[in-house]
């Protein structure tokens, strides 16, 4: 017990590497889809062009802007320091794509609320600072 305090085990709070890893891997998922969704944009994709003025109602002037923001909300997120600031703006912008793709009357609003779910549940397996803030557990 004394030597798992020492180094940083489970006696002082820290997560083992299975949560860590865990949490990475479901960090991962929102990260990719942010990332490649931005690369869409960036590129000016001619389905995601043709999509966002006929079925989303955005301009496609609008199309560079979001890209640039969805992209550095997903790095904020991946930055170990920046973590949790990622994830305020991470969910920020998923409450924006449901709210999108509500008002458009898709079924796909489901995916931005899964991912923000994947977001905020890989970060706290893998962030002993918001394990910290959030207990889940019952002491006693």
């Amino acid at each position: 017990m004394a030597s798992e305090q020492a180094q940083g085990g489970p006696a002082d709070g820290a997560p083992s590497k299975k949560t860590i890893w865990l949490g990475r891997i479901l960090s991962a998922a929102p990260v990719l889809v942010m990332a490649l969704s931005a690369v869409m944009k960036l590129s000016r994709n001619p389905a995601v062009v043709a999509s966002w003025g006929t079925t989303f109602g955005y301009p496609e002037g609008t199309l560079l802007p979001i890209g640039v923001v969805e992209l550095a909300c997903a790095v904020l997120y991946v930055i170990p320091r920046t973590a949790v600031l990622g994830a305020i703006l991470v969910t920020g912008y998923l409450g924006g794509a449901t709210a999108t793709h509500v008002r458009v009357g898709e079924a796909a609003f489901v995916a931005p609320v899964v991912f923000g779910i994947l977001a905020w549940g890989g970060l706290f397996l893998r962030d002993p600072r918001l394990r910290a803030l959030l207990p889940l557990r019952r002491n006693g």
